[in-house]
C-alpha cells in the first residue's frame, strides 16, 4: 500500500477481508505514519522516506512485494505506477490512473512489454448492484438506452491542505468525481463521438464543477454532472425506449435500484455488500493475476485510456491545464 490516507484505510481494510491476499508492506513519506499504519493494519513492514530514498521505492524494491496499490495523488500516480513496473511488480492505481492520456499510454505500453497486470482502480464498476443493471441492459428490459443523466456533488469547504483543492495534485470535481457518472454512462452507451464541456475553475486553476454532454451517432446523449460546490441527487437515470432505471445515492456505492419497464410495475431491487464496497474489485485484481492476465476485461487498459482522453478533451473545453501535462513534470 502506497500511502496512509483516509482511501488507503477504507481499501486496506477490504484488502484484508480477502482470503488470498496478506498486507506485507506499506509506504508512507513519514516514518510515524508508515509506523502507525502498519500497526493499525497489521502490516509486517513498514518503509518511509529517508536519506537514500522515498518510502514506496523501498517498497517497490521488496522482493515478497507481489502487487502495489497506489493510493496516492492524482499527479503522483504516473511516476509511482511507472517505478513499480518497471520493479517488475503488479499494480493497482487509483483513479483516475494518470493525469493526462500521454501518461496513460506509456504506463499501458509498459505493463504490456513486461507482461504485468496494471488496473485502475475504478471499484464502482465491480459493485453487485452496477453489475445488475447491466444485466437489465443486456436482457433488453429497458429497451434501447437513448439517455443518462448523473450527477456527483457535494460542498466541499475550500481547504488549500486538502488534495482536492491543490492544482499541483491534479485536485478538482473532474478527475477526482467525474469517473463516477461517466462509468453509468459508459456501460449504457459506451463512448462518445462527442464531448461537449463547460465548467467553473476557481482562482487557483482548480474545476469546482463541470457538466459533460456525451453525444452518440445514434442521437442518444448524456448529461453528466460533478461539483465540489453544490449539494446533488448524487444518483443516476438511464432512460429507453422500453422504460428506466435509477441509482440509490450515493451513484459510485449504491445498494438499491428503481426499475420502471413499461408496461410494467415499478419496482425496487437491493443488494448486500461486503465490507466497504472495495473488496469486489480487490477479488477481481487477484484472480487476474493468479490466471495469468494483464489486464482485467471488466476494467481494461482500452477503457481506461478512452476515459483520459476524454479527460484531456474536457480539460481543454473548459480551461484546465496540470503541471504533468508538461512532459518535464509527469510523476
Amino acid at each position: 500500500m502506497v500511502a496512509t490516507g483516509n482511501a488507503a484505510a477504507k481499501v486496506t481494510e477490504d484488502i484484508a477481508r480477502l482470503e488470498d491476499a496478506v498486507l506485507h508492506a506499506v509506504s508512507s513519506r513519514s516514518e510515524t505514519a508508515a509506523a502507525e499504519f502498519a500497526e493499525r493494519f497489521g502490516f509486517t513492514r513498514a518503509y518511509f522516506d529517508d536519506h537514500r530514498a522515498k518510502g514506496y521505492r523501498h517498497l517497490i524494491e521488496d522482493p515478497e512485494v507481489d502487487v502495489v496499490y497506489v493510493a496516492a495523488p492524482h499527479a503522483q500516480h504516473y511516476g509511482i505506477t511507472r517505478d513499480a513496473l518497471v520493479s517488475g511488480k503488479h499494480v493497482l492505481c487509483e483513479k483516475s490512473l494518470t493525469i493526462n492520456a500521454r501518461e496513460a499510454e506509456d504506463l499501458i505500453a509498459l505493463a504490456s512489454s513486461r507482461g504485468l497486470f496494471l488496473m485502475e482502480a475504478v471499484w464502482t464498476r465491480f459493485l453487485p448492484c452496477i453489475n445488475r443493471i447491466w444485466e437489465i441492459l443486456a436482457l433488453g428490459e429497458l429497451g434501447d438506452v437513448r439517455w443518462v443523466q448523473a450527477d456527483l456533488g457535494f460542498r466541499a469547504p475550500p481547504d488549500p491542505a486538502s488534495l482536492l483543492w491543490d492544482p499541483e495534485t491534479g485536485g478538482g470535481a473532474l478527475l477526482d468525481l467525474s469517473v463516477f457518472p461517466l462509468t453509468l454512462a459508459v456501460g449504457a452507451l459506451g463512448f462518445p463521438h462527442r464531448v461537449d464541456a463547460v465548467g467553473a475553475v476557481n482562482a487557483d486553476g482548480v474545476d469546482i464543477q463541470n457538466a459533460l454532454l456525451l453525444a452518440y451517432p445514434s442521437g442518444a446523449s448524456a448529461q453528466l454532472v460533478s461539483s465540489l460546490v453544490s449539494e446533488g441527487t448524487r444518483t443516476a437515470t438511464i432512460s429507453g425506449t422500453g422504460g428506466w432505471l435509477r441509482t440509490g445515492a450515493p451513484l459510485h456505492n449504491p445498494v438499491e435500484l428503481t426499475v420502471h419497464p413499461y408496461p410494467g410495475a415499478q419496482r425496487v431491487e437491493r443488494f448486500p455488500q461486503v465490507g466497504n464496497g472495495y473488496t469486489y474489485e480487490l477479488r477481481e485484481v487477484t484472480r487476474c493475476i493468479q490466471a495469468g492476465l494483464t489486464e482485467s476485461p471488466t476494467m481494461s487498459w482500452e477503457h481506461s485510456l478512452a476515459a483520459m482522453r476524454l479527460f484531456d478533451d474536457a480539460r481543454r473545453q473548459i480551461g484546465v491545464l496540470y503541471a504533468n501535462d508538461s512532459p518535464a513534470r509527469s510523476g
